[in-house]
């Protein structure tokens, strides 16, 4: 991992993609209930605002250590946000 302003954008491009996905798809199924992938999309905005500020925290031991588990967790959240706008068809 570069840096810190790396690790951002990758939360934003990651979840923004994600909620891209959700939107493409209520776009595509205008005759289906959105009431689940308006869920999803408030899920991304909440994991968007808990890694921000996890990436933002200064009292932090282990830099390195830290920055690299928010990129697994994000890496974790983002497969599982994806694997529920695969099951909304």
């Amino acid at each position: 991992m570069a840096n810190v302003r790396d690790l951002k954008k990758d939360i934003n491009y990651v979840l923004g993609d994600i909620i891209e996905a959700v939107y493409i798809w209520e776009y595509s199924n205008t005759d289906k209930d959105t009431k689940k992938s308006e869920a999803i999309i408030d899920e991304a905005i909440e994991t968007f605002d808990e890694l921000i500020a996890k990436v933002n925290a200064k009292d932090v031991d282990n830099p390195k250590a830290h920055f690299k588990a928010i990129n697994n967790e994000l890496e974790t959240k983002g497969r599982a946000l994806i694997e529920k706008i695969n099951k909304l068809g």
